[in-house]
C-alpha cells in the first residue's frame, strides 16, 4: 500500500476537523446581535465579553501544544471539537454577563485547542507524505466558515430561535467530528518536555503569521469602512470587499498544494507577498470602483497560502518540538488578530484609514524579504 493510500483516512479526518472548526466559529457571527440582546450588554460591555473569547483561545493554545507534544494531537483535536459542540448552544442560552463571559472563554479555549492540534496533525501528514497538504486543510476551514455563517443566517431568517439555530449548528459540527475519531493518527511528537519560550525561526514564523492574520482582520473589520470612505460602493454593499477577499482565498487554498508543489514555497511566499501589496495599492489608488474592488481579489489570492506555509515550516523545524512550535506560532498569530485591528484603528484616528493601510503594506513586505529564511529552515 502506498504512503498516500495508508494516510487517506487521516487526511479526510484532518479536512473534516478543519471544516468543523471553521464552521463552529463562524456560527457565532450571525448570533452575536441576539446574544448581546439576551444579556442586555451595551457596546463597551460586549466588547469586553468578546475579549474573553480571544483570551480563552490564547490561554489554551500553549497548553494544547504542550499536551499534543506529549500525547500526540489526536486527543486534543477531539477535546477541542467536542468542546465546540457542547458550548456553542450555551452562548445562545446565557442570560447574564458573567455566564456569557465564562461560556465565551471556554468556547474560545476549545477553538484554541482544536486549532493548534489540527495544524500539528496536518504537519505530521505532510512529513509522512512528503508533499504540501496544509493549504487544502486551511481551505476546508474557510469553506466551513462560509457554510457556518450561511446556515445560521438562513435559520434565523426563516424564524428559528437563536437557541435552536445554535443547537443545529452543534449537530452539524458533531456530524463532521464523529467520523474523525477512528481516522486520526495516533502519534506523539517526541519525548515529554516542559514549555519553552519560542525562539529562533519559530519567532520569525510567529511574527509573519501575526502579520497575515492582521491583514485578514483588517479586511474584515476595516475593509467596508475603507470602501465607504473611498466611495467605491454604497454602505449597503460595502461588504462586497470581504466577500471578494474570502472567495479568492478559498479558491487559492483549494489549489494551493498544487501551486506550492509546482513553484516551491519560496516563490509562493515572494509572489504572494507582492500580490498582497499590489492588492492594497489598487484599493487605495484606483478611482474606478470596479478596478479598486479587484484589489480585494489580489489580496485574497496573495494571502491565501502564506499562513499554511508558515505552519508547515513550524511543523518541520528542529529548534523546538513541533507541537510547542505550532502552539507558539498560532498564539502569536491570534494576538495579531486581537491587537492588530485595534492598532490599525488607532493609527487611522491619528492619521487616516488609507494611511493605516499603506503602513500595513510595509508589514506585508517583510514576508517576501524573509522568504529565504523560512524556506531554508
Amino acid at each position: 500500500m502506498s504512503a498516500f493510500a495508508s494516510t487517506a483516512p487521516a487526511r479526510l479526518a484532518t479536512r473534516l476537523t478543519f471544516f468543523a472548526a471553521g464552521f463552529a466559529m463562524a456560527c457565532c457571527a450571525p448570533l452575536i446581535p441576539f446574544i448581546k440582546q439576551n444579556v442586555g450588554a451595551n457596546e463597551s460591555q460586549f466588547g469586553m465579553l468578546l475579549l474573553c473569547f480571544g483570551l480563552g483561545s490564547i490561554f489554551a493554545m500553549p497548553v494544547a501544544g504542550l499536551l499534543a507534544a506529549r500525547r500526540g494531537p489526536r486527543s486534543m483535536m477531539l477535546l477541542g471539537g467536542f468542546g465546540l459542540i457542547i458550548f456553542l448552544p450555551t452562548l445562545a442560552m446565557a442570560q447574564s454577563l458573567w455566564t456569557l463571559a465564562m461560556m465565551l472563554f471556554i468556547f474560545g479555549a476549545a477553538l484554541g485547542t482544536i486549532d493548534v492540534s489540527m495544524n500539528l496533525h496536518g504537519a505530521h501528514l505532510e512529513v509522512q507524505e512528503k508533499r504540501p497538504l496544509m493549504s487544502s486543510f486551511h481551505a476546508q476551514f474557510s469553506i466551513g466558515g462560509l457554510s457556518g455563517a450561511g446556515l445560521m443566517t438562513l435559520l434565523l431568517s426563516i424564524g428559528l430561535s437563536v437557541t435552536m439555530s445554535a443547537i443545529i449548528g452543534s449537530v452539524v459540527t458533531l456530524v463532521a467530528i464523529v467520523p474523525t475519531v477512528k481516522r486520526l493518527l495516533r502519534v506523539s511528537t517526541g519525548p515529554k518536555s516542559a514549555f519553552v519560550w519560542p525562539h529562533g525561526i519559530v519567532l520569525l514564523l510567529g511574527a509573519l503569521s501575526a502579520i497575515m492574520f492582521l491583514v485578514e482582520g483588517a479586511v474584515l473589520d476595516w475593509g467596508a469602512l475603507l470602501i465607504i470612505e473611498r466611495q467605491l460602493a454604497d454602505p449597503q454593499s460595502a461588504g462586497i470587499g470581504y466577500i471578494l477577499f474570502s472567495a479568492a482565498m478559498v479558491l487559492a487554498r483549494l489549489t494551493g498544494d498544487h501551486i506550492i508543489r509546482v513553484l516551491g514555497e519560496f516563490w509562493v511566499l515572494v509572489v504572494g507577498g507582492i500580490m498582497c501589496i499590489i492588492g492594497i495599492a489598487v484599493i487605495l489608488l484606483s478611482s474606478a470602483p470596479l478596478v479598486a474592488l479587484t484589489g480585494f481579489l489580489w489580496l485574497g489570492l496573495g494571502a491565501a497560502n502564506l499562513v499554511p506555509i508558515f505552519f508547515s515550516a513550524a511543523g518541520r523545524q528542529k529548534v523546538m518540538q513541533p507541537g510547542l512550535a505550532i502552539a507558539a506560532v498560532t498564539t502569536t498569530a491570534y494576538a495579531g488578530v486581537l491587537i492588530g485591528p485595534a492598532m490599525l484603528g488607532f493609527t487611522a484616528d491619528l492619521t487616516s484609514l488609507p494611511i493605516a493601510f499603506w503602513l500595513l503594506t510595509l508589514l506585508v513586505a517583510i514576508v517576501p524579504v524573509t522568504a529565504y529564511w523560512v524556506v531554508k529552515n
